[in-house]
């Protein structure tokens, strides 16, 4: 396939269209936490009366846990210091009923917000993917997949537990902070303004560290989207380190990258553990001083030992409120990284769509035109001259018309442009004499099939991955693109077209995955058949058997086929030559075998490629194909 030369660098860009410059070029830019984090508000909306629920159980329980030293108080300044043993029960049974109430309370506070944030992460996940597949190819071209995996993954994830415990709690604790310091200036003023006094270091101390600190966790939510895509190249690409002896060159990759996110982990853990010690030091010696000062005022009388007793049980309520500001502002920036990772795939364009009021050929025939059609990649140096530049070519209603070129002059690009894989940069192509542009998608990538030079099966069964080219067929329209795909193999697999074939097909050979394809793209009976050389990876005598079935079918359909072999040239009825990203000439295969100095040239070469190909393979004593072999190490019903 003809691609941009410009390198796809781990990350995720900014903006689209915008060729990779940075790692991790989202963490360059601070985002103030709460900015990213009221982008949630649309998708959190279906939760928030369960999360305010959450919120207030929550709050009346830690009210409770405020409670006890003030029925403490009453415990010593009361039954206590009168000795009347009598009037203790009453009081012992409303510290028990408190400790059950609140108990209760907290259970309810997490049976309310488990389900309703659970259904927020699947809403959000739903969309993301949603999104991706409606995104152009040449996003997919620019982002790895292990940066979207993490995103549509660990990253919501995050966002939920954020959702689920974080946000709850940091209106939980900055209201029993705010009633627990009302309560202990109403106990004691004097000792109650020094606790008050800890509110005005510990927001400093936030503001200082949100920043440091969300810049750590960007950059290691971008590591585990890197470390993912080489998981997932590594896994995919195991029989090739496997038969190179690269295993360990991609393990010390693989080890490196893993090493840079344990850094950058133990810098967030240093951060965050300046932040605590902080914070557990200030309400230390709040808490020191308030205990010397209020045994001096017992010692005067001027306070009595249950208010005092009563002033440090709420204090020490407070301890938690405190503590886990640190952890809970780590979380919370966890989840803005996570939101501004997420919001960076969905804030990306769908350049390619549907027009608002699409067009309908009312009997599509498949006559396919390119009118000065031009095309560039979107990253492409803009010192460089467009891949395509001026493409005029006319493809009547069931013609077959072969495209050659030599690897590079954009035919590859030119197929993918007929279903809008990719939306041309100049000129136009016009269906049935339609923009297609103008089309409805869908309806145009139902007229319009295509077969890729690399096939992509998926991890389902043989029936599932042929119908995805006619999601209504029947087990007699996928038995007959098997056969016209030469396909027959599969009569041989366990379990016929139940036969599920594994993650990307791997179990089958190239030229049985390529078959497939094929018959995937013949299914659906379109208005126009693209072939990007389906018929590569296929030895000699299927090669031929293909064509003849083939030709049955092209018979009554428009094809665009790109072929390198001459064998396959000849089921066209004319052959366009791609030279230099223009169409050099258009004649029958005998025209310009005969006019072509650049056609001969280039026909003879690819045989040459190919011959020498088969030679290699019988001199290392392998057989010349393996189109037929059904062995298949991953097949269940």
């Amino acid at each position: 396939m003809t691609t941009s030369t410009t390198a796809t660098k781990p990350g995720a860009p900014d903006a689209p269209d915008v060729p990779i410059s940075d790692p991790t070029p989202g963490a360059a830019a601070h985002v103030p936490a709460i900015r990213s984090l009221r982008r949630l508000l649309p998708y959190a909306r279906p939760a928030l009366p369960a999360l305010i629920g959450s919120a207030l159980t929550a709050t009346v329980a830690m009210m409770c846990g405020l409670a006890f030293p003030l029925v403490i108080q009453m415990v010593i300044d009361g039954p206590i210091a009168q000795r009347d043993m009598s009037a203790l029960w009453p009081l012992a049974g409303l510290l028990l009923a408190l400790g059950v109430f609140e108990a209760g309370l907290f259970w309810v506070r997490r049976m309310l917000s488990a389900r309703p944030t659970m259904a927020v992460e699947a809403t959000m996940r739903a969309s993301i993917y949603d999104h991706l597949q409606r995104l152009p190819v040449s996003f997919h071209d620019r982002w790895p997949a292990g940066q979207l995996m993490s995103r549509a993954v660990s990253d919501l994830a995050t966002i939920r537990r954020f959702l689920a415990f974080g946000v709850v709690f940091l209106f939980v604790n900055l209201t029993t902070f705010v009633v627990g310091v009302i309560i202990l200036l109403t106990l004691s003023w004097q000792l109650g303004l020094i606790i008050a006094a800890l509110a005005l270091p510990l927001i400093a101390l936030c503001s200082l560290y949100e920043t440091r600190y969300q810049v750590l966790a960007r950059r290691s939510q971008d590591q585990v989207g890197d470390l993912a895509t080489r998981v997932e190249e590594s896994v995919l690409g195991i029989r090739i380190l496997k038969a190179f002896g690269r295993s360990r060159y991609f393990s010390r990759q693989f080890l490196a990258e893993a090493t840079a996110l344990r850094e950058t982990e133990i810098g967030k853990a240093k951060v965050v553990s300046k932040l605590w010690a902080v914070i557990i030091a200030l309400p230390e010696i709040a808490f020191g001083l308030t205990l010397f000062l209020g045994i001096k005022q017992v010692a005067d009388s001027s306070l009595s030992a249950g208010t005092l007793v009563a002033f440090f049980g709420v204090a020490l309520g407070l301890r938690w409120p405190i503590d886990s500001i640190g952890w809970l502002l780590a979380m919370s920036n966890d989840a803005a990284s996570a939101t501004q990772r997420y919001f960076e795939v969905m804030d990306s364009p769908v350049t390619v769509s549907s027009p608002e009021h699409p067009q309908r050929a009312s009997v599509p025939r498949g006559r396919v035109e390119f009118s000065g059609v031009r095309f560039r990649f979107a990253d492409t140096s803009p010192d460089v001259d467009d891949l395509l530049r001026g493409i005029e070519l006319s493809i009547a209603p069931g013609e077959t018309v072969a495209l050659v070129g030599a690897t590079g002059s954009g035919k590859t690009t030119l197929t993918s442009l007929v279903n809008r894989l990719y939306d041309v940069t100049g000129g136009s192509i016009t269906l049935d004499g339609i923009d297609i542009r103008d089309l409805d998608l869908a309806d145009l990538r139902a007229q319009v099939a295509v077969a890729f030079e690399e096939p992509t099966l998926f991890s389902a069964s043989i029936r599932e991955n042929v119908l995805l080219g006619r999601p209504t067929g029947s087990d007699e329209d996928v038995l007959a693109a098997l056969a016209v795909a030469q396909a027959d193999f599969v009569q041989d697999l366990p379990w016929g077209l139940d036969t599920r074939i594994g993650e990307q097909g791997l179990s089958l050979s190239g030229g049985q995955r390529q078959r497939l394809a094929l018959a995937r793209a013949v299914v659906g009976n379109p208005a126009v058949l693209v072939l990007d050389d389906p018929l590569s990876a296929l030895d000699i005598h299927t090669e031929a058997q293909v064509e003849r079935a083939l030709r049955s079918v092209l018979a009554g359909t428009t094809a665009l086929v790109v072929a390198h072999r001459a064998s396959t040239v000849q089921l066209a009825d004319r052959v366009a030559l791609l030279v230099d990203g223009r169409i050099a000439a258009v004649g029958t295969h005998s025209e310009l075998m005969s006019a072509e100095p650049g056609y001969r040239d280039l026909l003879a070469s690819q045989e040459d490629t190919a011959a020498a190909g088969l030679r290699r393979t019988r001199e290392a004593g392998l057989p010349a194909h393996r189109s037929g072999n059904p062995t298949q190490p991953e097949v269940t019903p």
